[in-house]
């Protein structure tokens, strides 16, 4: 019971080893290792010995220090560009008209059905839409099973919010992994990873 798991929708789990004397003596650069799970269906382990599903799958991947470090760095410069585009349409929001203010006050809102800020869909203008590209075919190149095969990317494969791209920038923090759950983000970290 102490070692149950459960996971109530699909999900990754991110961890990193750095290995101290583990390195090969034919690799002239530092590697870590990406170790990651996930599950395409909910799932409920309460006995490991006798757990076997179909849904659940784990791997690792040796990935060069230098370059995860380089790319996370990346992904801190495009999360920073995403929330400033983030504030110049939230001004551009407060800008709306009175009357439209006073219909509104009117209409009984949900707060708990509106969507967070950090998950709303930001629209990129040309600059951000290349640095994202430029990050994510990084990405891509990282996590394939033949890097050389990868090629660039023409389009950004999910939705980028500011949720979707810290999660993103989580993924590649060696201190501490991450856990992403279902939507799009996930779905195209699972197809880099088949």
């Amino acid at each position: 019971e102490s070692r149950a798991a459960s996971a109530s929708n699909k999900e990754i789990n991110i961890q990193w080893y750095i290995p101290s004397v583990a390195k090969s003596s034919n690799d002239t650069e530092t590697k870590v290792l990406l170790l990651y799970a996930y599950n395409k269906n909910p799932v409920k382990i309460s006995n490991i010995k006798i757990f076997s599903s179909v849904s659940v799958f784990s791997g690792h991947l040796w990935i060069p220090l230098a370059r995860i470090i380089s790319l996370r760095e990346k992904l801190s410069d495009l999360k920073e560009q995403v929330e400033i585009l983030m504030e110049g349409s939230k001004s551009f929001s407060t800008s709306v008209p009175t009357s439209f203010l006073e219909q509104s006050e009117t209409l009984k809102i949900n707060p708990s059905n509106k969507p967070k800020m950090s998950d709303v869909k930001v629209d990129l203008d040309e600059k951000t839409e290349e640095i994202a590209k430029r990050c994510l075919s990084e990405v891509k190149a990282l996590l394939s099973v033949v890097p050389a095969l990868s090629s660039p990317l023409t389009k950004i494969p999910f939705d980028v919010t500011l949720q979707s791209i810290t999660n993103l920038e989580d993924m590649f923090d060696l201190a501490n992994g991450c856990i992403i759950t279902e939507g799009s983000l996930f779905n195209w970290i699972i197809s880099l990873l088949h």
